[in-house]
């Protein structure tokens, strides 16, 4: 009996633990980092053919949110849930954010860059904590920790296997990673505060817009003689437009996870990104690479799965305070009630006998003004 007790009560956590929110999360979450890794991999193609426009690459992107998601709002006629100039600031910060970190390669080592964008992801947390009020259990921590503790696995692997190159300024590279990764963190938690509190649709749509309208400002100051240098050839053309869509469906399914799992599961699912990299050049590019690589996935998914479980046995708590205290106002209403009727009815006894009394008084007198007659 103790033994079916035990059993019944691991199938109950268990089912808890593996709901259907903490499954979309961990898929989405994914499929995202597979879209990042793709576009990391059109990046790498465009620099092997010495094109090196980060800027230009990411208005395609801005230009396809704004055409798509703007016709959709167009259609509906809605007035703005957001004031605009929200979305002006989002987009210039998303923007830089996307510059900055491109831009860092240059000068820092890929492990270098690597490492020090995971300072988004403590920036998210931090953030949220201040602004949406968001409160982390140890079980949510343990699973960040569990996370960059597979990332570093990763780190410490290109150390181990000589896949490491210094760059031409550290400094200046892991400055600029610092910053971006900050902006990355700003981008996020203003993106979940807007999906939860505004619309998607509306976010894109302006996203879209000011995204671009900088994005051209900033092309026509920066890269403009890197377009003009480019020959425009099918080689070239493909992964610049990979990009782009890859960007465009991230961006597309970004504020559906942040309004599923939050900012921060979004930012720990992308760190499986360099793992799905190393996946697609085993299969690929038939490369090898250090067991370190394996060992930092299994790292890595264990931190996703123990960060996102959960969510059900905190939603029934929460219920189940909002149970207590529905059952207690109506208990408080229930006594209320019994209060007033044992009043009323106080009220009541204390006027029918007033009345009765009347009554009797009146018939007394009637009896004795009869008798009086009688006698007469």
């Amino acid at each position: 009996m103790v033994l079916r007790t035990v059993r019944e009560k691991k199938m109950i956590s268990f089912k808890q633990f593996w709901t259907e929110k903490t499954l979309v999360g961990l898929g989405l979450g994914q499929f995202l980092s597979l879209l990042i890794t793709s576009t990391g991999f059109s990046s790498s193609e465009l620099a092997k053919k010495g094109i090196d426009a980060p800027t230009s690459q990411s208005f395609l992107n801005y230009v396809l949110l704004t055409i798509v998601y703007g016709s959709v709002m167009l259609y509906r006629r809605q007035a703005l849930k957001a004031k605009w100039y929200y979305y002006v600031v989002l987009g210039l910060v998303d923007v830089e954010a996307n510059y900055l970190v491109v831009k860092a390669y240059q000068y820092a080592s890929i492990t270098s860059v690597m490492l020090l964008d995971c300072w988004s992801i403590p920036s998210v947390m931090l953030l949220t904590f201040i602004f949406l009020k968001t409160k982390y259990r140890f079980r949510k921590i343990a699973g960040v920790i569990v996370c960059v503790a597979g990332l570093v696995m990763v780190v410490f692997s290109d150390v181990h296997s000589g896949d490491r190159s210094g760059g031409s300024n550290p400094r200046k590279g892991d400055l600029l990673v610092i910053t971006g990764a900050t902006l990355y963190a700003i981008s996020n938690v203003s993106e979940e505060f807007l999906v939860k509190n505004a619309d998607r649709v509306e976010l894109m749509s302006f996203l879209g817009l000011f995204g671009a309208i900088i994005s051209a400002i900033q092309i026509s100051i920066v890269e403009r003689n890197e377009l003009k240098s480019i020959r425009w050839t099918a080689g070239a053309a493909f992964p610049f437009f990979g990009f782009s869509l890859a960007m465009f469906l991230f961006y597309s399914f970004v504020p559906v996870l942040l309004k599923i799992s939050g900012s921060t599961m979004l930012n720990l699912s992308l760190l499986t990104s360099d793992m799905w990299a190393v996946v697609i050049r085993i299969f690929a590019y038939h490369e090898k690479v250090d067991w370190m690589y394996f060992l930092a996935f299994v790292a890595v998914a264990v931190g996703l799965i123990i960060y996102s479980g959960g969510d059900k046995e905190e939603d029934q708590r929460r219920a189940g305070v909002a149970d207590e205290d529905a059952e207690r106002s109506k208990h408080f209403d229930e006594e209320a009630g019994c209060d007033n009727l044992n009043r009323g009815t106080m009220a009541g006894s204390s006027k029918t006998g007033d009345t009765s009394k009347h009554d009797y008084t009146t018939s007394i007198e009637g009896r004795g003004i009869v008798e009086n007659q009688n006698i007469g």
